[in-house]
């Protein structure tokens, strides 16, 4: 699978884990940094990252930032982005089954390293709940949402 990575100078540690791990694994990990912990702006690296999903350039990504709230916050306003915030594995689970999330946010102040890399490997191996009623009528409205409020990426 292919996987965009962003964060800022507070995820970098975590992130490099996070991909060290993707990347073992067999995946294919597009980071578009920060690749340093001097101080930056979250905007100036999630927005591309949040952009190649929502293009179909990456399958899925992985944001980390100080409390992942920012992450999410930039991710989401881009047509095709399903980004949610994940503190347990419980949570990044429901996040797959329920939302079929294509974008998960780590908090890298908040969440130690072994607890992330659980919660990653969770919410990379669940899938949606494809064929169940209530979960894609959920997620159609959503979808709905997007398509009266969020210009395609094509149209832009």
């Amino acid at each position: 699978m292919k996987i965009a990575m962003g964060n800022d100078h507070a995820g970098f540690d975590l992130k490099e884990e996070i991909k060290a791990v993707l990347e073992s694994q067999g995946h294919e990990v597009i980071d578009f940094g920060t690749h340093s912990k001097d101080s930056c702006d979250l905007p100036d690296f999630i927005y591309p990252a949040a952009l190649a999903v929502g293009k179909g350039e990456a399958d899925r990504g992985i944001f980390v930032d100080g409390v992942g709230y920012g992450s999410a916050l930039i991710a989401n306003r881009i047509y095709g982005v399903n980004a949610v915030v994940c503190q347990d594995p419980f949570c990044a689970k429901l996040a797959r089954q329920h939302t079929d999330s294509n974008v998960l946010c780590i908090g890298g102040k908040i969440i130690g390293s072994a607890i992330a890399l659980d919660i990653v490997d969770v919410w990379m191996k669940t899938e949606f709940f494809t064929g169940i009623e209530k979960y894609e009528k959920r997620v159609q409205k959503v979808n709905e949402i997007t398509e009266r409020h969020l210009k395609k990426l094509s149209e832009i």
